[in-house]
């Protein structure tokens, strides 16, 4: 029995295509790290197929004590609060920041946002961190 190919979604790196067919379920994991210079104030995530769990993991240099909170927005609703907020952790001299939201509802956004309350107007160009 063929599956036609606008079920199936296709996953790829530098090894090769490898496909999830209709049924199959697969774990995807991807991290990335932004330097000083390219950082902004937030961080948005779409859900865009079937999850079961999303997890987002926010660190910062304890020293800047960041606070971070966050909102979701679907495509019939205005943005509102998440329903569980991000768990801070401390971990030396970082300040790490984790959610994490089971069965997320297809095409809802889910935004974190951060304020750095040991930087002041002076230190940045932005003006928007007090």
């Amino acid at each position: 029995m063929s599956t036609p190919r606008d079920q199936l979604q296709l996953f790829d790196n530098e090894h090769g295509r490898f496909p999830l067919y209709p049924g199959e379920s697969v774990w995807i994991e991807y991290a990335y790290s932004v330097g000083d210079d390219k950082w902004g104030n937030w961080f948005q995530r779409a859900v865009r197929l079937p999850t079961e769990q999303l997890e987002v993991q926010l660190a910062f240099p304890a020293a800047l004590d960041p606070v971070v909170w966050g909102t979701e927005t679907s495509m019939t609703a205005e943005a509102s609060p998440l329903r569980t907020p991000p768990v801070r952790s401390d971990d030396g001299e970082l300040r790490q920041f984790t959610w994490i939201t089971t069965t997320p509802a297809l095409h809802a956004r889910y935004r974190l946002e951060w304020r750095f309350r040991a930087w002041t107007e002076r230190d940045t160009d932005q003006g928007e961190f007090r």
